[in-house]
């Protein structure tokens, strides 16, 4: 079972190899938390994802021959690149096997670490048995993402530097997919600071660890925004680590997820992808379980679709109601659009769309229904609008989001 002296020597291995990450305060966050708040940023990796410690510290360690005969993965994602991306550092022939619906994007990422990408089956379960089958075809080693002693030993290496860097840290929270992070992490950390918390984050939609470890049967969902801990299960080798050293595990919710992204974006202009922002939507969901500790966050990962992004950044804006849908309903005579913009801009808002509705509405013929998309500044801009509307007497209502 993986020891700290392994984790210790996989630091060795690592010094100079992969970039070790900054581990500082977030006065903000720790002002909305109640917690004393650090981070990890580990999207500051080369690939933009912790994964490179674990795939660095197991190609270190490969045989002349195992480097001669290569190394083959089974990735969507940050393992991909993460192993892709070493192999070409240190000379090593890099087959990665990607499910075919893979975005482009990613495959061309890891194409040009320099690995050969095969894309094969329509789920994870078939791409990775084709990575099997190649392995044992062309004699290639087998790169585990997470079951695997040398990946989690260079995993938990980030553990070392965030204690060295606070030391006064009495809590790590961080996301839990295949369990090959926390169970390296939790490993590392209790055994230079016992007394110190290791909570595991995953999403209500994959709770794979939370019902291997508490024996609860929660459905497994069909997708999520945080795709990169959305594995079914743990690793059978981190299953006993996590029982062993993790404290507790707390699932969070998409939305909770989506705040966090758009959280690290405008507090610390930060990118993290669904996976990497779970630690913070834990901390900002259960914040009166952390109230009053020094709570160290990872930020695992920074790899997002940039529509995804998009589309999170427009969600946010919406629940924190600095973007409102508004309908206006009025008589259908000229000057009538010319006071509500009017209206509009005396209250300090911005007209972003604008919409006649003249069909679909019960109005009577004479009348329309005038919807706008508003740029605001918050929630309670949005309701003295409406005040004003009503003042001038208008009817004015917020259009539910759905």
């Amino acid at each position: 079972m993986l020891q700290l002296p392994a984790i210790q020597q996989a630091a060795e291995r690592l010094r100079g190899q992969v970039l070790e990450t900054p581990c500082v305060e977030s006065r903000t966050l720790s002002q909305i938390s109640g917690a004393q708040v650090f981070l990890k940023f580990e999207n500051l990796q080369f690939t933009a994802s912790f994964k490179e410690r674990g795939a660095c510290n197991k190609l270190a360690q490969l045989s002349p021959a195992e480097r001669a005969r290569g190394v083959i993965a089974m990735s969507a994602g940050n393992h991909a690149q993460g192993v892709a991306y070493h192999a070409e550092r240190l000379g090593i022939r890099a087959v990665i096997v990607m499910p075919r619906f893979t975005p482009g994007v990613k495959v061309a990422r890891t194409r040009g670490f320099g690995a050969e990408v095969v894309l094969h089956g329509d789920t994870l379960e078939a791409a990775r048995q084709h990575a099997e089958q190649l392995a044992r075809e062309q004699g290639l080693v087998f790169v585990h993402p997470y079951d695997d002693e040398a990946i989690m030993a260079g995993q938990g290496t980030l553990a070392l530097e965030m204690l060295a860097a606070q030391p006064r840290l009495d809590t790590l929270v961080l996301p839990v997919g295949g369990g090959g992070l926390i169970a390296g992490v939790a490993t590392a950390a209790k055994a230079l600071k016992p007394g110190i918390e290791v909570v595991g984050v995953q999403t209500q939609r994959f709770p794979g660890v939370v019902n291997a470890v508490t024996g609860s049967a929660l459905p497994q969902g069909a997708s999520t925004i945080a795709e990169g801990i959305a594995v079914g299960g743990p690793g059978a080798a981190c299953l006993p680590l996590i029982r062993r050293h993790v404290d507790e595990l707390l699932l969070v919710d998409e939305g909770d997820v989506e705040q966090a992204i758009v959280m690290l974006l405008e507090i610390e202009k930060t990118l993290a992808e669904g996976a990497g922002a779970a630690a913070l939507a834990a901390l900002m969901k259960h914040r009166a379980r952390f109230a009053g500790r020094r709570v160290g966050l990872v930020l695992s990962g920074g790899n997002i679709d940039p529509m995804l992004l998009a589309a999170i950044i427009g969600r946010g804006m919406v629940r924190s109601g600095r973007l409102a849908r508004v309908a206006v309903s009025t008589r259908d005579v000229s000057g009538s659009l010319a006071r509500i913009t009017a209206l509009v801009a005396e209250a300090g808002a911005n007209v972003q769309e604008i919409h006649h509705q003249r069909a679909f509405t019960l109005l009577a013929a004479q009348h329309v229904d005038i919807e706008m998309v508003l740029q605001t500044r918050d929630a309670a801009h949005v309701q003295e609008l409406l005040n004003s509307f009503a003042a001038q007497g208008m009817q004015a209502r917020l259009v539910a989001q759905h």
